[in-house]
């Protein structure tokens, strides 16, 4: 039985991060929207922006 060809069309991807406190996730969430966001367009996320939680 053949399986039909993935379709990748997706806008988006989540993308999560699971550390301990202050072992950098924040720093490397913003890091990476960076270089996505030059590389593909779009918005980079601030540190400020990304680290807004209540």
């Amino acid at each position: 039985m053949a399986k039909e060809q993935f379709q990748r069309n997706k806008p988006h991807v989540n993308v999560g991060t699971i550390g301990h406190v202050d072992h950098g996730k924040t720093t490397l969430t913003a890091a990476i929207t960076t270089v996505l966001a030059k590389h593909y367009g779009g918005a980079a996320r601030d540190f400020a922006q990304i680290d807004n939680a209540p």
